[in-house]
């Protein structure tokens, strides 16, 4: 006689959280990021740049094809530098940090009204500020350390080659990657909060931000990164570039990216599971 697994019963501790669960979570955590102190949240912001910044540096090293040639056809290498890329959202999730895109979904406790237009900007702004701060003093350590050398220097051209290729977007393709990047952050968010384990997160952030980076789509705190690594790498040879174009990069993909969030995730998903709650704004 055989006996059947038992199938874990609804709201057990081995089942993830439902969706209208994890829309409530959402609310709850929004409303607790914008109460967060701004030292706290500067602090923790500028964890989050740096996260982000090391999956992009190991990224950036895994991609990086030797004098051989590469070795992996394109799109399977694609996936593999996503996969090493997710390493900056599991380290933001689990280890904790303020990272910007991930905080476009506190649009849903905006929309629900639990919490204020001015709390949510006050949040993006110290946010963006210390994400940015993080991401650029892990650039300089990267340079100070020389991980431009590996490889007989062929990581230092990947880093060059990364940020050309972000500046030369046109404006609306930037705009439109942004989005698209966002969407798949915030999604990879939102299962987040579905997940009671640690592995469970792990696994919920691998598979949108793998789909992310093997598409090419444009993530505005991994570019505060990128292109100050090709800025000073590129400074003065052929390949170089100006502040004004990396600026410009910054700002349409960092508009897509809130565009992406806000819209496409957050305000979606109020609209499905929460807009029939009582407004308190």
């Amino acid at each position: 006689m055989t006996t059947e697994p038992a199938i874990p019963a609804p709201g057990s501790v081995a089942d993830a959280y439902p969706p209208p669960e994890i829309a409530a979570r959402v609310c709850k955590l929004g409303l607790a990021k914008v109460n967060t102190a701004v030292p706290t949240m500067l602090a923790l912001a500028v964890l989050a740049g740096a996260f982000i910044s090391l999956g992009a540096l190991f990224y950036t090293v895994t991609i990086t094809v030797g004098k051989e040639g590469p070795t992996l056809p394109f799109g399977l290498l694609r996936l593999v530098g996503g996969m090493t890329f997710s390493l900056g959202l599991i380290l933001v999730v689990v280890g904790g940090a303020e990272l910007f895109t991930g905080n476009n979904l506190i649009a849903m406790a905006w929309a629900t009204g639990c919490v204020q237009t001015r709390q949510v900007v006050r949040n993006w702004l110290w946010v963006y500020l210390g994400n940015l701060l993080g991401a650029v003093g892990t650039a300089v350590l990267v340079l100070l350390a020389g991980v431009q050398t590996l490889g007989d220097g062929a990581v230092g051209e990947t880093m060059v080659r990364i940020a050309r290729s972000k500046i030369a977007l046109d404006p609306m393709a930037a705009f439109a990657r942004g989005m698209l990047c966002n969407v798949l952050v915030c999604l990879a968010v939102w299962l987040c909060m579905g997940a009671r384990t640690v592995a469970d997160k792990i696994l919920a952030i691998l598979f949108p931000i793998s789909a992310f980076v093997a598409c090419g789509f444009e993530h505005s705190v991994a570019n505060m990164f990128f292109l100050p690594l090709g800025l000073a790498l590129a400074a003065g040879g052929p390949a170089s570039f100006s502040i004004a174009d990396a600026l410009s990069n910054l700002a349409l993909v960092t508009l897509g990216n809130i565009i992406g969030g806000t819209v496409l995730v957050a305000l979606v998903y109020w609209f499905i599971y929460l807009r029939t709650a009582p407004q308190t704004r």
